[in-house]
């Protein structure tokens, strides 16, 4: 890919508009175009991260069992009714009626959706637990959509429900979750720490939001710093069993305000280990036992019984987690935006040196781009005909992790070559293609 021929329309200064630094990025690095207010068009270069993101969400979903659909935007106002939440929703949730002049709305969630699916099909306890999940967009009808992408009105989202005959079984549905939650941020190299939560309008007693701590997020948070080093410790997340493994978190008090109790706090936490800071939700999970069952008639024969369905639902802002990468990752000090290979839209810049009256280094960068496509490594090529200087600063702004630049210090078939934030080495693409790789598997 020639970045001529690519569709990213980079701006020259931060758009006024934009308060906090992922907003500004993903407008001025065209990301994103704003719409309307609290709503995006996504362009090439925000869509490919995103949908890196998914896929991401999406295997770690499967992972643990779950089961992929996919649910409409626009939903029946009946079952809302049915539930009891038509009317509580309150103002957040946008309401529609079509040509026929039934009440229809645009789904903020899918409880209510879920729940109908699964009564209309299972009817034995021998067919659980099951658990479902899509990737879908949803509107919120936010009253003053703001940050960008963090707080809009449109944006994309994965939900999951589980469906369990107990107690027990649930827990045990929420703990996997839990668990993929857990694996899902490691892999976007986000360091999200489960907290204590309240459940607001979804309902239940049991709730826990993953945070990345930000200055900008909207989250006050109360937490032990002793928390982050059970996180870190990967084998945990890895060898724990299902219901010690939410227990190595629950050992240490954090809580979002919501939750906060400034008495329970001090007598738990000792002073140099307390922490009140902000932080970005980047996902959110609940239990509500029979909530949803009992309204919508929800049950499943047990033994000549009728037992009411137990169920959890399970968020992740797929979209929203592009900002929240950006907020985690930016480097305000160089300037630097470094994403996550696993998530970067490519794994590599190759930035040459063109003189009009000499192409041997574009063509060096064609065969080099040849090279890393036949290791499954994705580039861009960088043919404008800016200089190196300008051309660095330019991809240190987007993000792409690693730069290839082939200019004056290039000596036969050795390339500068370095991390977006490193020192350069001069290599060979051999070896360039083998540090990317390795960095790919990690």
């Amino acid at each position: 890919m020639y970045f001529s021929k690519s569709f990213i329309p980079i701006l020259k200064n931060n758009p006024a508009e934009a308060k906090i630094k992922s907003h500004q990025l993903m407008l001025r690095v065209g990301m994103i175009k704003q719409s309307s207010a609290g709503i995006y068009s996504w362009l090439p270069l925000g869509f490919k991260i995103m949908k890196k993101i998914e896929q991401i969400v999406r295997e770690e979903q499967d992972r643990v069992g779950a089961q992929e659909i996919l649910m409409p935007t626009i939903q029946s106002s009946e079952i809302w009714k049915e539930s009891g939440r038509y009317e509580d929703y309150g103002e957040e949730m946008l309401r529609i009626k079509d040509r026929q002049n039934r009440e229809m709305l645009y789904g903020p969630t899918n409880e209510e959706l879920v729940t109908e699916i699964f009564r209309s099909s299972v009817k034995s306890y021998k067919s659980l637990p099951q658990l479902l999940y899509h990737i879908q967009w949803k509107f919120r009808d936010e009253l003053r959509p703001r940050f960008g992408i963090m707080r809009c009105r449109e944006f994309y989202m994965k939900d999951a429900y589980s469906f369990d005959l107990t107690d027990d079984d649930a827990f045990f549905s929420y703990n996997k979750f839990f668990l993929s939650y857990l694996r899902t941020f490691k892999r976007l190299n986000l360091s999200a720490i489960p907290m204590a939560a309240d459940t607001g309008p979804i309902g239940g007693n049991l709730s826990h939001e993953f945070i990345i701590l930000a200055d900008t997020g909207e989250s006050k948070i109360y937490t032990d710093k002793r928390i982050f080093e059970v996180e870190s410790e990967t084998t945990i997340i890895e060898k724990s069993s299902l219901s010690n493994l939410r227990k190595e978190f629950e050992n240490f008090y954090s809580v979002t305000d919501e939750k906060f109790n400034k008495d329970e706090f001090e007598k738990s936490v000792p002073e140099e280990f307390r922490l009140n800071t902000k932080g970005i939700e980047v996902g959110h999970i609940f239990y509500f036992g029979d909530k949803y069952s009992k309204p919508l008639n929800t049950a499943v024969d047990f033994n000549g019984n009728k037992e009411f369905v137990k169920m959890g639902s399970y968020g992740i802002g797929v979209s929203r987690l592009v900002g929240a990468i950006i907020e985690a990752k930016y480097n305000d000090k160089n300037g630097i935006m470094k994403w996550p290979i696993s998530v970067s839209p490519y794994d590599c810049a190759i930035i040459p040196m063109i003189n009009k009256n000499d192409t041997s280094n574009l063509e060096k960068s064609n065969n080099i781009f040849e090279y890393l496509k036949s290791k499954n490594i994705d580039a861009i090529i960088d043919d404008t005909d800016e200089n190196i200087s300008a051309k660095i600063k330019k991809f240190n702004l987007i993000g792409i992790p690693y730069q290839i630049i082939i200019g004056n210090k290039s000596e036969g078939d050795l390339f500068e070559f370095k991390e977006i934030d490193g020192e350069p080495q001069k290599l060979n693409i051999e070896e360039i293609a083998s540090q990317i790789s390795k960095a790919k598997l990690n």
